[in-house]
């Protein structure tokens, strides 16, 4: 059982520094208030097999996710999937970028979300609440990416 968010966001940066800025995971806490410590193993530049270590709160509880990057090709496409074990996990997301005619970027988020025992009943909830949030999730990654350059 899963479900699906997405959202599209046009962000005033050219397409490589707004694919830079998403590769490194470490950024996700300028955007992603839940996320409250994120590292990366190993160091370095990211790459399929780079893995981002977050510790998150969510509904009030902490909880740590792991994501595994398993696709990059710059500039203009990331894939991870979760490979912690939690009751909702991310099973595939992603960003898609493309040049816009104005020299921007524009970028595709989504996440493929899973639930696992209990959360097979949390993910219809877990579900709306991320795509209720995904217009301002998009917001902040523009704030987030445009400051950042």
């Amino acid at each position: 059982m899963s479900t699906q968010f997405e959202v599209v966001v046009d962000i005033d940066r050219p397409i490589e520094n707004v694919f830079a800025y998403l590769a490194d995971g470490r950024h996700d806490p300028e955007f992603s208030p839940r996320v409250l410590k994120i590292d990366k193993s190993p160091d370095g530049d990211t790459r399929v097999g780079t893995v981002f270590h977050s510790t998150v709160k969510d509904a009030g509880m902490r909880s740590r996710r792991d994501f595994e990057i398993s696709e990059l090709s710059a500039p203009h496409r990331i894939r991870w999937h979760e490979v912690s074990h939690n009751s909702v996990t991310a099973g595939e997301g992603g960003y898609d970028l493309e040049p816009t005619a104005d020299g921007g970027t524009r970028v595709r988020l989504f996440n493929v979300l899973e639930g696992h025992g209990l959360g097979k009943a949390l993910l219809p909830l877990a579900g709306s609440a991320a795509r209720k949030d995904a217009p301002a999730f998009a917001r902040r990654i523009k704030t987030a990416v445009e400051a950042s350059t």
